[in-house]
């Protein structure tokens, strides 16, 4: 009986091993995945990749969204200050 139990909890330690070490690659993996992703991006843009630097990129495409959300709902000068705020930003960005 005890050889059972030693089995048993042999095999359970075997699977929880297991399904933590895929837990821990899958996450490292997610990490390079979207360092990669931020450091190409900002490599493409001519762009620091820094956290200040993609939430300028973040706020300059906003305020273009913003714009297209002005023209859709046909208000034109909205939309000319809304997209003229957004090339603005995304030009200080990226000069």
């Amino acid at each position: 009986m005890q050889d059972f139990f030693t089995w048993l909890g042999t095999t359970l330690g075997d699977i929880i091993r297991f399904v933590v070490d895929l837990l821990i690659h899958f996450f490292q993996n997610l990490g390079d995945a979207a360092r990669g992703f931020l450091q190409g991006l900002s490599a493409s843009l001519g762009i620091a990749p820094s956290l200040v630097s993609l939430l300028v990129l973040l706020l300059g495409l906003w305020l273009l969204y913003l714009a297209l959300r002005a023209l859709l709902r046909r208000r034109l000068v909205a939309t000319l200050i809304w997209a003229l705020l957004g090339i603005t930003v995304l030009s200080w960005l990226i000069n």
